[in-house]
């Protein structure tokens, strides 16, 4: 018998977007996973297939909210209003920050290595779904350690670009057979609020943020790892502080303007552009007003300040020790048009198309 290897997947399939449409057959069943409508969602618990790497989610139930601060709270920022009454669909959070037990096993192709010793044993090749899964892009692996000696074993991801997050998303979704995404913003305040029109969703005292979040007075200047602080009403933990979360909005001051005096369901700023693409909910670095439920902070050149490259990675964030994300799982899975604005943007797949010319041009 020859030596195994695996079927090789042509490189211009991996700029394609997975939708719904492809995925498989989700390949582990979890009765909790499956519901018709919000009466049926229930927390459940995803492991990754091919791997031991399990994350919590959790329902969010679907309604009406205020987006924004009031004139009122204490250091808000002007980005942040006027208030809008904004309708969210029900939608699965994830419980915790993505962490690097998850996030390797795409971005360094773990999860390829006890599948690939179980097909060369058996002498089989990778199934559909496998092929799928195989053929979403992946990061060159690291110039420097991503973490910042900082841990990773229970730690969140850190340090990637919005690109990489959604591409993550794409093949967790290929991998389990289940629609994962990035939040919109509007999803990622409604979520971190749960139900709440105070500042943070514990109350509008800073003084109780030690119990809930990880930041700059108590974090010793580090993350944490993940699920360590008291979760929120809904049971999302480090919804402030720990990291700043990406979510899939492009940065725009005076969003919330065009809804004024109407509501809004599902809004989305769809990304135009490199920089300016949003996070939320602050990080271990930031002071406690970072860390409001309204608050909002973008991206910026000197995430990428250290570099070295040219051109800069579209995978790493050099400079970006305190940016993460976490997964949703909405209820209604959109259709494949739908779904390609919660996906690469044309900027976006300009970069990846120009970064997968770059690899081909090296083999």
């Amino acid at each position: 018998m020859g030596k195994w290897e695996p079927k090789p997947v042509e490189l211009s399939v991996q700029t394609e977007q997975p939708t719904p449409a492809w995925l498989p057959k989700p390949v582990i069943h979890i009765p909790e996973a499956e519901a018709k409508d919000p009466s049926e969602m229930k927390p459940y618990t995803e492991t990754i297939p091919d791997t031991d790497v399990k994350f919590d989610m959790v329902p969010i139930p679907g309604g009406k909210f205020l987006m924004g601060s009031p004139s009122t709270e204490k250091n808000r920022n002007e980005d942040e209003g006027p208030q809008i009454e904004v309708e969210i669909e029900p939608f699965w959070m994830g419980k915790c920050e993505v962490t690097w037990a998850e996030y390797e096993l795409w971005s360094m192709k773990l999860d390829r290595t006890r599948r690939d010793a179980a097909h060369r044993q058996k002498g089989t090749q990778p199934s559909e779904r496998e092929v799928l899964a195989d053929a979403i892009a992946v990061p060159t692996n690291p110039y420097q350690d991503m973490s910042n000696n900082m841990g990773k074993e229970g730690y969140p991801a850190i340090c990637m670009t919005q690109l990489a997050a959604k591409m993550y998303c794409k093949w967790l979704s290929a991998k389990t057979g289940r629609y994962y995404r990035l939040p919109t913003e509007a999803e990622w305040e409604y979520a971190c609020r749960a139900g709440t029109t105070t500042a943070y969703s514990f109350g509008d005292d800073p003084a109780k943020l030690d119990e809930y979040a990880w930041y700059l007075d108590n974090s010793d200047d580090k993350y944490h790892r993940v699920g360590r602080k008291k979760p929120n009403p809904w049971g999302l933990h480090d919804m402030h502080g720990n990291v700043a979360e990406w979510v899939l909005d492009q940065y725009v001051p005076d969003f919330y303007k065009q809804f004024v005096g109407r509501m809004v369901k599902n809004p989305l700023s769809p990304g135009v552009q490199e920089y300016g693409r949003v996070v939320r909910g602050g990080s271990w670095d930031d002071e406690a007003p970072m860390l409001r439920s309204a608050a909002r902070r973008y991206s910026v050149k000197d995430w990428k300040k250290q570099d070295p490259q040219i051109p800069q990675s579209i995978w790493y964030l050099t400079d970006a020790w305190f940016v993460g994300f976490r997964v949703v799982r909405p209820l209604r899975v959109p259709t494949p048009e739908e779904a390609k604005k919660y996906e690469l943007d044309d900027s976006q797949l300009a970069e990846l198309r120009d970064y997968m010319e770059a690899q081909a041009g090296k083999m």
